[in-house]
């Protein structure tokens, strides 16, 4: 079983906002594949689950700094090893429009990561990190705040393109890769 689970904060407020890309990509995954929905309360979570192919693609519903509390529920259910889990997540660390997909390495402080890695209590995890820094020098305002701001319609347009290009890497590695 493969567990891909796109980090964001839950409610219309945080929807555009830099910190839920991976809800965005966990979307573009669903809209690109027969997934059904599965449960919401038991895993504090969107569950959806793509069952020939044995893969289940989850939005935590717990705020971004307790996203642990949540892919352990689902991680233990379904008895996922780390080596199939993907976190799909934000990261300040990286450029806008960019991503790079790794296991075991992540951004220097990512509290929905950090939150994960502590329930878990594993690193080992794939992360597919998703580059949304685009402050000016001039006008660095600190990441926490950064990353709860909506995106521009500028910087939307590429990190869709960016979620697009995700999606499709994810879908040949990790989905239609042959068990």
């Amino acid at each position: 079983m493969k567990l891909i689970v796109g980090l964001g904060n839950p409610g219309k407020k945080y929807k555009h906002t830099r910190h839920n890309v991976g809800y965005l990509a966990v979307d573009r995954l669903i809209s690109k594949i027969a997934a059904s929905e599965y449960s919401y309360d038991k895993y504090d979570a969107e569950i959806y689950y793509f069952q020939s192919k044995n893969v289940i693609l989850a939005k935590p519903l717990t705020f971004m700094n307790e996203s642990g509390k949540s892919v352990k529920k689902i991680v233990d259910q379904f008895k996922v090893k780390a080596a199939d889990l993907w976190v799909i997540h934000d990261d300040l660390d990286i450029a806008l429009g960019e991503y790079k997909i790794q296991s075991g390495k992540g951004p220097k402080d990512h509290k929905g990561i950090i939150s994960i890695e502590k329930t878990l209590g594993k690193k080992d995890f794939k992360r597919v990190r998703i580059g949304v820094e685009n402050r000016s020098v001039e006008n660095k305002i600190s990441g926490e705040s950064y990353v709860l701001k909506q995106f521009t319609q500028e910087e939307l347009k590429i990190i869709n393109k960016t979620v697009m290009g995700v999606s499709e890497e994810i879908i040949k590695k990790c989905i239609y890769l042959k068990d």
